[in-house]
């Protein structure tokens, strides 16, 4: 059963983008496993949701072969008081290993701040990693338009082209 309407994203706990996400996108990924962490002092928590789809005509099985996107980490970041900064991006980063694959997801409450768009610009362009920023905004939009009967995972790969363009500005810039 979806999650009730009223709560939808919103920043009370990192259970509810969880089971937003789980709404979103199970089917087509597989359950995911949660990796529950505690640093300093802010909970998140990781999911990894496996991506067994194959077939290229279908969104995840396209991004499977495009990013090796077999697991795709979904990081939340709950902050209240302040943006996500490049640190978090580092971390995600790091955490993105070949067997992984090379597409995470940072939920967060609001937009991250420039730094963190800059360091994942840079991850893209010297590693192939795709790091896609999507607020609780962005999940209230997937709701939606799941709830019109679209593809929620459209959403999704809006913000790969947001993101891969921004990258292609960045690497023009310098």
């Amino acid at each position: 059963m979806p999650p009730a309407r009223s709560a939808a994203p919103g920043g009370e706990s990192s259970r509810t983008p969880h089971s937003t996400l789980c709404h979103l996108l199970v089917p087509p990924l597989t359950k995911p496993r949660i990796q529950p962490r505690s640093l300093s002092g802010i909970d998140r928590r990781d999911v990894v949701f496996p991506n067994r789809i194959d077939d290229t005509s279908l969104a995840w099985g396209l991004l499977r072969k495009d990013h090796d996107a077999r697991y795709v980490l979904v990081e939340f970041k709950n902050y209240e008081s302040e943006e996500i900064g490049k640190e978090e991006v580092d971390q995600t980063r790091n955490y993105m290993t070949k067997a992984l694959g090379r597409l995470a997801i940072v939920v967060c409450n609001k937009p991250p701040h420039e730094s963190a768009r800059r360091r994942r610009n840079m991850v893209y362009s010297e590693e192939n990693k795709v790091i896609l920023f999507l607020t609780t905004a962005h999940l209230r939009e997937m709701l939606d338009m799941k709830d019109r009967g679209d593809d929620p995972t459209d959403l999704i790969l809006d913000q790969l082209v947001i993101s891969q363009a921004a990258t292609s500005i960045h690497r023009h810039d310098h």
